[in-house]
């Protein structure tokens, strides 16, 4: 799949949830609460963020799906493999996980706190 199908693929997946929207102007993501919750990555790869529960057991039918960034693995993520990618009834339910999932992680703030200016 190429960038951009995978690309468009991912847009098709965020208009189904309301309160979530592709951000990024160069490398795209969603987030929810202020998490990262599902990337485009290189390769082109779509990555969603799992609990440790269903991450692991996924890696366990996909060690391959392992998600690299930037010469880091990102230890909540997997990689869609394209077997799951091509097909909607596998896929889904795997988006799913990753709402849900997204939903029950702590919220964040989006912006750091300004420190006070100090006085001259």
């Amino acid at each position: 799949m190429t960038y951009d199908e995978l690309l468009t693929l991912f847009g098709e997946l965020i208009d189904r949830e309301p309160d979530i929207q592709l951000k990024g102007a160069k490398n795209k993501y969603t987030s929810i609460n202020g998490n990262m919750i599902g990337f485009l990555g290189d390769g082109p790869t779509l990555a969603l963020r799992l609990s440790k529960a269903e991450r692991a057991a996924f890696l366990e039918q996909w060690p391959d799906a392992v998600v690299i960034s930037y010469n880091t693995v990102m230890k909540d993520y997997v990689g869609v493999p394209a077997e799951i990618l091509a097909d909607e009834s596998r896929l889904l339910p795997l988006w799913e996980q990753m709402m849900v999932n997204a939903r029950a992680l702590k919220p964040k703030p989006t912006k750091k706190p300004k420190k006070p200016k100090k006085k001259a």
